[in-house]
């Protein structure tokens, strides 16, 4: 089975420095562009839970 190709957000623009995604044999891959060695593993279900707690702000800082 092929492995997909890293995606970064178009967010991103031209700099290096954000946050890549794929997934490979149903589960899902992050790095940080600039330390491709370095990889979290996670299931499809706790990305997803990931993404809908930073769409909400569940991670915002307040002063």
């Amino acid at each position: 089975m092929p492995e997909s190709h890293w995606q970064k957000s178009s967010y991103s623009g031209a700099t290096n420095e954000c946050v890549e995604v794929r997934t490979v044999s149903g589960a899902v891959e992050l790095r940080e562009s600039d330390e491709g060695h370095l990889t979290l593993r996670t299931t499809p279900t706790t990305f997803a839970a990931l993404l809908h707690a930073l769409k909400a702000g569940e991670f915002d800082r307040h002063a």
